[in-house]
């Protein structure tokens, strides 16, 4: 049942960013504009998606803990972020306004690979750990 309730805060993300996903494009253009004013050479740089999938790749690491410790744990979950982008990609060609980029598949794995990098600061994974009994 532990292990069980880990998942829960990847599936509730994953709704939040179905939820997000499923929004016009018009809609979206109001979220996250401050971005390119503090990183104007980065504008074509969805921060939306990195962002996102950064918070993704931290709630897979919890799910798969204590195997996510291992570096193939963490290329795990990115491979699963950027798995659930891809179909992230494909519901938004379903939506007006929105389109699948490439670009928004890098972003998402750029993201999580470098929650993962994160994660693998000694300090905070051991505290991750611990925190995780």
């Amino acid at each position: 049942m532990k292990r069980a309730f880990r998942w829960l805060p990847a599936v509730i993300w994953m709704a939040v960013i179905f939820y997000m996903s499923h929004q016009s494009g018009d809609d979206l253009h109001t979220l996250l504009p401050w971005f390119q004013t503090f990183f104007p050479w980065m504008e074509s740089f969805n921060w939306g998606h990195f962002a996102l999938y950064f918070i993704l790749a931290a709630t897979f690491y919890w799910a798969l803990l204590p195997r996510s410790a291992a570096w193939s744990g963490k290329a795990l979950a990115v491979a699963l972020c950027v798995l659930y982008g891809l179909t992230d990609e494909y519901h938004q060609s379903f939506v007006p306004g929105r389109e699948p980029d490439l670009l928004d598949i890098r972003n998402d794995g750029i993201g999580a690979a470098l929650a993962m990098l994160l994660l693998a600061w000694p300090p905070l994974e051991r505290f991750v750990r611990r925190v995780s009994g």
